[in-house]
């Protein structure tokens, strides 16, 4: 029983239950913004872009008043040199997201999935060859993925984005868009497997340092130029700056394709701004909404 409404008003609220395809009933929507007004303190929270930062009844009426499109930042653990945290990919993809959520004005952002694909463990090849990092397998990934999207469209969300911060497991995003949105065919809800968000950083940002002088060698494909300075753009912590400076470059002995010594957080900055418009436009067209 929800205290202080009357039986009227109660009967009014509807069930709590699942709708048509999946939707929740318009009378959880109802309820739910009856219990955030009388929660205490709630407007604070409730203006939060992080799912996990709500309580259901935030959550649901969030979703009845709009925001029906959900962000799924997929980062990684893995090693990023001795000079950036393993946890750069959870990061980097948890807050570029926020960004892009706010840059669209009806999406929300779910909790980051940091365990991926990351190569064989025995024997270990790629990134497991260094401590730290973590891999499952390509089925258990996309199983993940696939929950989560089924998940999401049972409370409501319509669009599904998956927003991947690592190359290697783009095509395993690909594979689950297509089998949910073939199997959810004349539904409302579609799921978005946003590669642009990945290639922006590979593609027009890695330009934009060609442009200003720095070689492709340096720029580099995995904890060098670039990659260093996305990640001092966003969360400097993660970065040993000093010993970066300090020492010689690193190079692949080290699990470094590139040469991070003049990383900085205003090379970073364009980078920031070139994933963040990018992909929400393509968000945008992609839903069919301006």
């Amino acid at each position: 029983m929800v205290r202080g409404l009357s039986g009227m008003a109660r009967s009014r609220l509807g069930p709590f239950g699942a709708g048509h395809r999946g939707q929740v009933h318009l009378g959880a929507f109802a309820l739910a913004a009856l219990l955030l007004l009388a929660a205490p303190g709630a407007g604070a929270a409730a203006q939060s872009l992080y799912l996990e930062d709500l309580t259901w009844t935030e959550l649901a009426a969030a979703i009845g008043s709009g925001r029906t499109t959900v962000l799924v930042p997929i980062g990684g653990t893995e090693q990023n040199g001795p000079y950036m945290a393993l946890g750069k990919h959870n990061v980097r993809a948890r807050l570029l997201a926020g960004r892009i959520a706010a840059e669209l004005g009806n999406a929300l952002v779910a909790p980051v999935i940091a365990y991926v694909p990351e190569g064989s463990i025995d024997p270990p090849t790629g990134h497991m060859r260094f401590p730290g990092t973590i891999s499952v397998p390509d089925a258990a990934f996309e199983t993940v993925l696939e929950y989560a999207a089924r998940s999401f469209r049972r409370h409501g969300f319509t669009d599904i984005v998956f927003l991947g911060d690592h190359g290697g497991y783009q095509a395993d995003e690909a594979a689950v868009a297509e089998r949910l949105n073939r199997a959810w065919r004349g539904s409302a809800a579609r799921v978005h497997a946003m590669r642009i968000y990945y290639d922006l950083a590979e593609t027009a940002y890695a330009a934009a340092l060609r442009a200003r002088g720095y070689t492709a060698t340096e720029i580099g494909t995995h904890a060098g130029l670039a990659d260093t300075s996305l990640t001092l753009a966003l969360d400097p912590g993660l970065v040993r700056l000093e010993a970066l400076r300090a020492h010689p470059a690193p190079g692949a002995a080290e699990g470094v394709y590139g040469d991070p010594r003049r990383a900085s957080a205003a090379l970073g900055e364009p980078g920031v701004e070139l994933i963040v418009a990018g992909t929400a436009e393509a968000i945008r067209k992609a839903v069919g909404k301006p």
